[in-house]
């Protein structure tokens, strides 16, 4: 006996575009929002996506407790560099891409009332590379930090120099590295934070300067891809080599924190360096709001 018709047609249900994705490191499938609502983490394996610069210091600092500075600044086109697409035209859709016309977010803030100094980088903004302006901007906030004697933490999550940029984006890595040995001969505190992934020049220069380096679970973490060393030293490398985890157990990692738990393990930091308490003198005049103003 039949139960249907065969010439009758079934309509296919279309499933909206970016409603589901697949884990890149379990395969599971899993909504795009429960994706984003998880801190951009998968919630059957714990794979971390990068987690683009507002949303995570929106995990650091509660609402009115972060002063950005310098947003006005972008990226020039020195070299009039050119490739599959012009270096401005690759900007602009950086830009619309990452919603920040960097690929590093500064400012001024408080966590848990401690005053800090704090750079969230941008891997959504061609792959957080290290251009001119990241570089300019991260060594006017360790300038700032150091007028005002408070910590400074840099949030990493970059695959290195920008090469639209040439030898001035490589000229970063000296740049910010002195800016942090003027800050470290002050003897106040930097927190340096790895996030997947952190590598190339970030890694070789401030990321890797911090007086405490924390990183993300799993995160990569390296200077030169793992294929590229294999081809050098004609050697295998270690299982889970440039990962958190080994780079903990090797002594360049002081601890792993997984992101829900960030802002509570750097106020526990804050508070054992004994750290500053936040005023709104401390934010620049012409970034501070009407109501810090007043106050």
């Amino acid at each position: 006996m039949r139960f249907f018709n065969k010439h009758i047609k079934v309509k296919k249900r279309d499933i909206p575009a970016g409603l589901w994705t697949k884990c890149k490191s379990c395969s599971a499938m899993v909504t795009q929002s429960t994706v984003v609502s998880n801190l951009m983490t998968c919630p059957e394996c714990g794979y971390l996506y990068p987690l683009p610069a507002r949303p995570r210091l929106k995990t650091l600092f509660a609402e009115g407790e972060f002063f950005e500075i310098d947003p006005e600044m972008r990226p020039t086109d020195p070299l009039k560099f050119i490739d599959t697409l012009p270096y401005p035209k690759r900007q602009v859709i950086a830009e619309k891409k990452a919603r920040t016309p960097e690929a590093v977010i500064t400012g001024i803030g408080s966590i848990d009332g401690h005053a800090v100094a704090c750079a969230a980088m941008d891997f959504s903004y061609m792959g957080g590379s290290m251009g001119s302006v990241v570089g300019e901007k991260i060594t006017r906030l360790i300038e700032r930090a150091l007028d005002l004697r408070i910590p400074l933490i840099i949030i990493s999550a970059s695959g290195g120099a920008r090469m639209q940029e040439g030898a001035l984006s490589l000229m970063q890595l000296a740049k910010t590295s002195a800016a942090l040995a003027r800050f470290h001969e002050e003897k106040l505190l930097f927190i340096s934070i790895m996030t997947n992934p952190t590598t190339g020049g970030t890694t070789a220069s401030f990321a890797s300067l911090g007086d405490v380096i924390i990183a993300e679970p799993g995160a990569l973490i390296g200077f030169a891809g793992p294929r590229v060393i294999k081809q050098t030293i004609q050697q295998d490398l270690p299982e889970g080599f440039q990962k958190a985890e080994f780079l903990l157990a090797h002594g360049m990692v002081d601890r792993i924190v997984d992101r829900k738990d960030m802002k509570v393990k750097l106020a526990e930091l804050l508070e054992l360096f004994g750290t500053p308490e936040f005023i709104p003198d401390m934010i620049p005049a012409e970034h501070r709001p009407a109501q810090a103003q007043h106050a």
